[in-house]
């Protein structure tokens, strides 16, 4: 069960302890909110290389009293070719150099401390440089991950002679990786975009035949970009835009919104319509959300009132649907957040994506490169199809609740698809159920395979729920108490003598502060 925790001043929460202390002491030493999670995500991408790391993307909210969004996308190399790929390949591969985009997360890091941190970064590297170089002795639930990857990267040798002997009390070190963040440190973005990190990188994935090249890493930028707000209840959810899947969790709640008295029903009742939202949004998704260079149509179209109008309509409530197909999106990401005693919040989400990316490893620089491009498409047909320098859709989506035009509740989790199925279960439980963040948190949750719609609910879930969905025409199958594939969400609120945090205990994460 999630712990709650009170703090007068600020908070941090992270899915690894280690760096949640790294946040947490950078509190303490006089940073701000976006200090700490930096430096909580610089130590997230050493000690927990299956959910984030040096090769992968980042999105962030951030309030100053405004809302700020940041868009750290990659993307594909610019002689990238759908036709070469699917001669090569028959299907988008999730492992491998064609499924490699441009790294966001390092560019995106710097962005957020110039706009709005305090502290050299290097010192906010101290504590990920010592874990990286000293090394850190791997739990049971941390080893469960490098596990379940050997099998997955076992024709990856660089990969392999890194990480395919870390079990339980292992001392993983990462010297190599502590050398990239210290030439980050010491010579900012251009150290990894336009030296030679960038030829070491471009060098790697050449050797496993792909097209992304210097000149990709070179002329990579991100983006600031408004976050979209949409109402729910008494409430206003905030997400990013596209490319990333937030105007489909507002598609989904505005979907729910139009539901009374949500909190009241009965609980088949309830969960059978948020998962029938769920659907219809992950439908929607697949049919328009890509680059939003390319988009056909606004991201604010996908939750404006006559669209949400027409899929609420066409939900039965006595009967589970069958959206058209949609593309399943699989996860391994890293959320976190953070707030100080000056009001500054940060929402947070970096990721390499399926577990330690694509399998191709940067042995020099110990860097793992994303498998980003796995989220394209090769039909020709979808917004979202794979073309030169386009960024792919993105499943990352940091969120914040504000009440009165400012935040009350900074809220996020990994996941993949079940992102979108954690924020709509979340703030459901909190909204419209009157539940605390951390018992929300800790609530059994469902998640829906996005096109084939199987629903897998923890088995803590009550068994007249299920019973319930199952009579309904929903396909459920228990997983098990508290299942890592539901997400490690997180999340601060505001309290009357500073802030609530918790942390997901599917995580190995801890919730900290002043």
């Amino acid at each position: 069960m999630a712990r709650r925790y009170r703090f007068p001043r600020a908070a941090v929460a992270t899915p690894h302890y280690l760096a949640s202390a790294a946040g947490a002491a950078t509190l303490a030493r006089g940073g701000n909110a976006v200090d700490a999670a930096l430096a909580a995500n610089l130590a997230l991408g050493v000690v927990a290389p299956y959910l984030c790391g040096y090769g992968g993307d980042v999105f962030a909210i951030v309030w100053d009293g405004e809302l700020h969004g940041y868009l750290g996308s990659g993307r594909s190399a610019a002689a990238a070719s759908r036709d070469d790929v699917q001669a090569r390949h028959g299907h988008m591969p999730v492992f491998g150099a064609d499924s490699v985009t441009t790294p966001g997360g390092p560019a995106g890091w710097f962005a957020l401390l110039e706009r709005f941190g305090t502290r050299d970064f290097g010192e906010l590297a101290t504590e990920a440089v010592r874990l990286a170089r000293d090394g850190f002795e791997v739990t049971p639930a941390g080893a469960i991950p490098f596990e379940e990857s050997r099998q997955m990267y076992r024709s990856f040798e660089a990969w392999m002679q890194v990480y395919g002997t870390v079990d339980v009390g292992s001392v993983l070190r990462q010297p190599a990786l502590a050398r990239t963040i210290e030439a980050l440190a010491a010579d900012g973005p251009d150290a990894y975009y336009r030296g030679a990190i960038a030829h070491a990188i471009a060098g790697a994935i050449a050797d496993g035949g792909g097209s992304l090249a210097v000149t990709d890493l070179a002329s990579h930028t991100g983006e600031w970009a408004a976050p979209l707000r949409a109402p729910y209840r008494d409430v206003e959810i905030a997400e990013l835009p596209p490319p990333t899947q937030g105007a489909s969790t507002l598609e989904a709640l505005r979907i729910l919104d139009g539901f009374d008295d949500l909190g009241r029903r009965d609980p088949v009742a309830r969960e059978h319509l948020r998962i029938e939202a769920f659907k219809a949004a992950m439908a929607d998704r697949d049919q328009w959300i890509t680059d939003p260079d390319a988009m056909p149509v606004a991201a604010s179209t996908l939750y404006s009132d006559g669209w949400v109008a027409a899929r609420r309509a066409a939900i039965d409530p006595d009967r589970a649907g069958t959206p058209d197909a949609a593309l399943a999106q699989p996860g391994g990401t890293a959320y976190l957040c953070a707030a100080d005693a000056d009001g500054l919040m940060v929402s947070l989400i970096q990721s390499n994506f399926v577990h330690f990316g694509s399998g191709v490893h940067v042995p020099e620089w110990g860097i793992n490169l994303n498998n980003r491009g796995f989220s394209f498409s090769l039909d020709p047909a979808r917004p979202n199809v794979l073309a030169p320098g386009k960024r792919p859709m993105h499943t990352l989506i940091p969120a914040m609740g504000l009440r009165d035009g400012e935040p009350w509740l900074v809220f996020g989790s990994m996941g993949g698809d079940a992102q979108a199925a954690v924020h709509v279960q979340v703030f459901g439980h909190v909204i419209d159920e009157g539940a605390d963040p951390a018992d929300a948190i800790s609530e059994p949750r469902w998640r829906a395979d996005v096109g084939t719609w199987t629903v897998r609910a923890e088995t803590r879930m009550p068994d007249a729920v299920v019973a319930g969905l199952r009579a309904l025409g929903h396909d459920v199958r228990t997983t098990s108490g508290y299942d890592s594939g539901m997400g490690h969400a997180h999340a601060i609120w505001r309290t009357a003598g500073g802030y609530g945090v918790t942390s997901d205990p599917r995580s190995e994460g801890s919730a900290l502060g002043l």
